[in-house]
């Protein structure tokens, strides 16, 4: 059996929503309210990358390290390195 799980909402449950939408605005408006909903998720979209774009630019003329995702991945790394030198031949189970 197929299982399709879209933010934990499973097949039959996305069945129901859609015939409650048919039923509430008709076929025909389906389209036009899937526009709209487009239009809307792109406006969010543009204006969070507007938002980034500013705060990147904003970092860098005050020069402020905006890595730091980069740095605790290089801090994990290392602790990682060390706990393997450490444990030596002993294996990790998973």
């Amino acid at each position: 059996m197929i299982s399709t799980s879209f933010l934990f909402i499973g097949t039959p449950e996305i069945l129901v929503i859609l015939l409650f939408v048919v039923m509430v605005f008709g076929a025909d408006k389906i389209p036009e309210i899937a526009r709209g909903l487009g239009k809307g998720i792109r406006q969010v979209k543009d204006a969070t990358n507007d938002i980034k774009k500013e705060i990147n630019e904003s970092a860098k003329l005050n020069n402020f390290d905006n890595n730091v995702t980069e740095d605790i991945t290089k801090g994990v790394k290392e602790v990682k390195d060390k706990l393997d030198d450490f444990t030596g031949p002993i294996k990790r189970s998973k």
